[in-house]
């Protein structure tokens, strides 16, 4: 063979071995990327990065032992209208802010429990997006402290503020949803939480907000829940309860 020849041989089997390392290196669509999430198929589909399937899942269970160390003497203490086996712990599927799925905890009376997760799965299904939704013993039981963190919360064993009445949240009777999107807001101009105030005006519409007419509402209405944001005067807007007070 002579030297010219040896030479095209070798370009040769350069080019095919290039040739092979790239359709090697090469993305395959749906397989792992570069973080190990699978990239979107062509359906359109992925998986969730919390690792929870795009499809609602909600329990209720009994108050068990460690949630209820965790909630005596914050939510729940001696003197409260209702009892532990009053109440039962919700564990639920819901979207986020982020567009992914997420766990969230609830808190309600026993009697509610089947209404809470038929609303909450007529909302995984409108993509209703939720900040978070830990129980309020997360923040101290401090309602103002769950609000500024824009927490879903339902049962606190508390007095309905300013008065020495139980809420409805003392009943597990009540859910106060995207609380900053969802402020409370008087005809004096008060709002709390104070972050809630650029949503003191209803429009435009923005993610999380819950509005007169809006689907939220109207889920909450087909399972007999009054919506704070009915009200005349002073409008509650992340407030729904069985009673509507």
């Amino acid at each position: 063979m002579s030297f010219t020849g040896h030479r095209l041989k070798l370009l040769l089997a350069f080019c095919l071995a290039a040739l092979v390392i790239g359709a090697a290196s090469a993305p395959v669509e749906g397989a792992p990327g570069p973080t190990g999430d699978p990239s979107t198929s062509a359906t359109g589909a992925s998986a969730s990065a919390t690792g929870l399937p795009h499809r609602f899942k909600g329990t209720s269970s009994r108050i068990d032992r460690k949630t209820k160390a965790k909630m005596t003497g914050l939510s729940w203490h001696k003197g409260c209208p209702v009892g532990f086996l009053d109440l039962r712990l919700l564990k639920l599927r819901y979207w986020g802010f982020d567009g992914d799925v997420h766990p969230g905890k609830l808190v309600v009376n026993a009697d509610s429990d089947r209404t809470i997760l038929r609303v909450m799965r007529d909302l995984f299904k409108l993509h209703f997006a939720f900040r978070r939704m830990h129980l309020v013993d997360a923040y101290g039981a401090d309602d103002h402290r769950s609000m500024a963190a824009d927490n879903t919360s339902a049962f606190n064993c508390r007095f309905v503020s300013g008065s020495s009445n139980w809420s409805e949240h003392a009943y597990g009777h009540a859910i106060d949803i995207n609380t900053i999107e969802n402020p409370y807001v008087t005809p004096g101009g008060y709002v709390s939480p104070p972050a809630g105030r650029p949503y003191a005006s209803r429009h435009p519409h923005r993610k999380g907000m819950i509005n007169a007419g809006g689907r939220v509402v109207a889920a909450f209405a087909d399972v007999g829940w009054g919506w704070g944001g009915s009200w005349s005067g002073t409008k509650d807007f992340q407030h729904f309860s069985s009673s509507g007070h």
